[in-house]
C-alpha cells in the first residue's frame, strides 16, 4: 500500500475544488424541478419579494416577504394619479456556474430619472441594487438553467401609497422588487415577425411620459397592440404622435434598422431611452458599425436591410416587415433575421452571459 503526504498548499487547492464542485453541484440539486426549455413569458410564484418603504421623508430598512399581495388604501395615489413607476431586467445562469445580472445601475438611473418626472422620491441606487441582490440570491433556486435560454426577470416597482382625494403627489411610498421565472418574448425567441403601423392610437406624446417607465404608458398601448393581434400581426408599430411622419417605437420596444454598415435609430422626446437599445449601439461600435441616432422619417423604412425591436424582455426581435394598411405600402426585410442582427443579438447575449469579454463593465456577479 502506497501512501502520499500531500503539502499545505495542495491540500488548500483540493479543498478549494472539491467545495466549488460541490457547491455547484448542490445548486443543480436545489433548483426547482421546472420544464426550464418551455417556460412562456409571463408571472410563475417565487419564493420571496423584497420590499422598502419610504415615511417621514426618508427610507426605511429592507424587509423580506413571501407574500404576494400589498396591502394598501383605496385612495392611494398610485390607483388613481399614476404614481407608479417600474423596470425590468434579467439574472443569467451562466456557463461558468456564476449569476450575473446585466447594468442594473443604468435601470437604478433610469428609475431616478422616472421618479423626478412624476414627483417621487427617488431610490438610491446602492438601495436599488442591494435589493436587486437579495431578492435573486432568495431565489436563486428559480434562476432557469443556462441551457434552457430562459432567464430569471426581476420587476422592480415603485408606487404611492398615500391615501388622497386631491390630486398631489403621495407622502409615503413603497419600492419592492419581485422575481419570475420566463421564457422567450415571443413564442418563437430570435425569430422575425411582423408589425403593422398604427396611426389612430398613440402611445405617448412628445413632451408626455414617454420616457419614463410608467404603467401609464404601457395602458395607452393596449388596444393598439390587441388591434395589430387581431389583424395577424405580432405587434403595433408607432409612428410620431405629432406629425404622424417620423419612426416613434415598436409597440413598447425601441427600433433600430440597419443600412450601409450603419445602426440607426430614432431621437425623440416621447420613446423610452432603452438600455438594451443603449447597449447595441455600443456593441455595434465595437463591431465596427457607424451608429446614427435621429430622427427616421416613415419613408426611410425602405432604405433598410434589416430592421428590428430591442428591449429587455426580446433583446431583439428581428422584424420581417412593417405594413402600412393606409397606403398598402409593405416595407419587407426578410423572413429571417438579417446577419447584423444577428451578430449583435448574439455578442449581446455573450456579454450577458459571461461568454464574451465585457469590456464595458456592464455585469455584475450575484451568485459565484
Amino acid at each position: 500500500m502506497f501512501f502520499h503526504t500531500i503539502s499545505l498548499a495542495e491540500s488548500k487547492f483540493l479543498f478549494t475544488f472539491a467545495s466549488k464542485f460541490e457547491i455547484r453541484h448542490q445548486k443543480q440539486n436545489n433548483m426547482k424541478n421546472l420544464d426550464w426549455a418551455n417556460l412562456s413569458f409571463g408571472y410563475m410564484k417565487t419564493d420571496y419579494n423584497v420590499r422598502c418603504y419610504y415615511r417621514d421623508g426618508k427610507w426605511g430598512e429592507i424587509e423580506v416577504s413571501s407574500e404576494e399581495y400589498i396591502n394598501m388604501h383605496m385612495a392611494a395615489t398610485c390607483l388613481h394619479y399614476g404614481q407608479e413607476a417600474f423596470e425590468g431586467l434579467k439574472a443569467y445562469r451562466c456557463p461558468d456556474g456564476k449569476v450575473r445580472v446585466f447594468r442594473v445601475k443604468d435601470n437604478a438611473a433610469r428609475l431616478q430619472s422616472t421618479c423626478r418626472g412624476i414627483m417621487m422620491p427617488e431610490v438610491p441606487t446602492e438601495l436599488f441594487e442591494e435589493m436587486v441582490h437579495k431578492v435573486v440570491r432568495l431565489n436563486q433556486e428559480w434562476i432557469p438553467t443556462y441551457e434552457s435560454g430562459a432567464t430569471l426577470y426581476i420587476r422592480p416597482l415603485l408606487i404611492g401609497t398615500s391615501a388622497q382625494v386631491g390630486v398631489h403627489p403621495s407622502k409615503e411610498y413603497l419600492f419592492l422588487i419581485f422575481v419570475t421565472p420566463v421564457g422567450p418574448y415571443f413564442k418563437g425567441g430570435f425569430a422575425s415577425n411582423p408589425y403593422v403601423i398604427i396611426r389612430d392610437h398613440d402611445r405617448s406624446a412628445p413632451l408626455g411620459t414617454g420616457i419614463y417607465k410608467v404603467g401609464g404608458n404601457y395602458a395607452a398601448s393596449l388596444f393598439a397592440n390587441n388591434l395589430a393581434h387581431e389583424k395577424g400581426y405580432a405587434c403595433e408599430f408607432y409612428l410620431d404622435a405629432k406629425e404622424k411622419k417620423y419612426i416613434d417605437e415598436c409597440g413598447a420596444a425601441n427600433f433600430f434598422g440597419i443600412k450601409n454598415n450603419t445602426y440607426v435609430t430614432p431621437k425623440s422626446t416621447s420613446i423610452l431611452p432603452s438600455i438594451t437599445n443603449k447597449s447595441l449601439m455600443q456593441v455595434a461600435e465595437d463591431l465596427g458599425l457607424k451608429v446614427e441616432r435621429r430622427p427616421i422619417p416613415e419613408e426611410e423604412l425602405a432604405t433598410f436591410e434589416e430592421a428590428g425591436a430591442c428591449g429587455t424582455a426580446a433583446v431583439i426581435s428581428p422584424i420581417s416587415y412593417i405594413d402600412d394598411l393606409e397606403t398598402g405600402k409593405r416595407y419587407d426585410f426578410g423572413a429571417q433575421p438579417g446577419p447584423v442582427s444577428k451578430k449583435l443579438f448574439d455578442t449581446l447575449r455573450g456579454i450577458q452571459y459571461g461568454i464574451l469579454e465585457d469590456k464595458h463593465g456592464w455585469t455584475t456577479v450575484v451568485i459565484e
